[in-house]
């Protein structure tokens, strides 16, 4: 007991209630700060992603229960994704203590760096996403989608790997998998979709590393004393907060961190982020005007809904939000 007022302990349960926040802002995973944070704070990668894992599977396994009721998940979607990615889930503990051999830690360290580096990618190729839905003015659709089985799987075992081997993923690559393969999924039914299929991703996971690595009950209950009341103010906060913004920094964090892990000079790591600092916004700024929208402007919705009203002022804000696509 006397492990949970430590120095240590309460920096995590800072460190995690910080990124609750930033999950709660933006519905991204929190696998893809959080590892790396607690790597940052000294913990060991292998018991970083252990614990990690563990707590965010109390966490998911909320968030999908409330989804469940509200959110009307793709059951069958959700199911295929499940099947493909449980048995990698599951094996990614062993699997990187067999490749790790003698070497596990540093193993686990780049390894997390390269994932961490795909999720930068695949945040800002999300974020297009729903700039594109954004300017085509598409409307959620009524109907169900057409579920494709086989790509379905294959994203599932990738995802399930990579959540396996590093905790990264469940809420960064798989949620953009889901956008390219079904378009016109709602957003509503697709966070839902992408929370119900990760409960037994995280959870299978989360096993495969117990079984192998423990956990650190020092690490794990501030984990999850920090990030369920983090992630429920961040939500409350989402709608006051400049979401284009918020999102374009976690790339820039995410890059930065990855470089960082796979062993970047710390003065490199520098100088591309100073890079991404000044060219970042004025690049995201040409993408928009190449979509005929305000280079500068928060951009939140992604669909209209049908039966509500959405226009255009003379300077191409929005007149009234929709639901995002976070």
């Amino acid at each position: 007991m006397d492990d949970l007022f430590t120095t240590a302990a309460l920096a995590v349960l800072a460190v995690s209630f910080g990124v609750g926040i930033v999950v709660g802002l933006t519905g991204m995973g929190g696998g893809a700060l959080m590892t790396p944070a607690l790597i940052f704070l000294g913990i060991p990668p292998t018991a970083a992603v252990a614990n990690d894992l563990v707590a965010a599977a109390a966490n998911k396994t909320v968030g999908a229960a409330v989804h469940w009721k509200h959110g009307k998940p793709n059951l069958r979607l959700a199911g295929l994704l499940i099947a493909g990615s449980v048995p990698f889930a599951a094996a990614g503990g062993f699997l990187v203590q067999y490749l790790g051999g003698e070497s596990t830690e540093e193993f686990l360290l780049h390894a997390i760096g390269v994932a961490l580096l795909f999720a930068a990618a695949s945040y800002a190729l999300r974020m297009y996403l729903q700039l594109r839905a954004v300017t085509s003015g598409n409307e959620a659709p009524k109907d169900e989608v057409a579920v494709r089985v086989v790509p379905t799987l294959l994203v599932g075992a990738v995802g399930g790997l990579l959540v396996g081997i590093t905790s990264v993923g469940s809420g960064s690559l798989i949620m953009v998998a889901l956008l390219l393969l079904y378009p016109t999924l709602s957003a509503l039914r697709l966070v839902g979709t992408d929370l119900l299929q990760a409960v037994p991703l995280v959870i299978a996971a989360a096993i495969g590393h117990v079984v192998v690595s423990g956990v650190d009950w020092g690490v794990l209950i501030p984990l999850i004393l920090g990030g369920t009341p983090g992630t429920f103010l961040g939500a409350r906060m989402a709608a006051w907060v400049s979401q284009s913004v918020i999102r374009r920094g976690i790339v820039i964090v995410l890059s930065l961190t990855g470089l960082k892990m796979l062993g970047l000079s710390p003065e490199a790591v520098g100088i591309i982020g100073a890079g991404m600092l000044l060219l970042g916004p004025l690049a995201w700024g040409f993408v928009r005007q190449t979509r005929g929208l305000p280079a500068f402007d928060n951009n939140a919705a992604a669909w209209r809904v049908p039966g509500r009203e959405r226009g255009l002022g003379s300077s191409g804000d929005e007149k009234s939000r929709t639901d995002p696509v976070r």
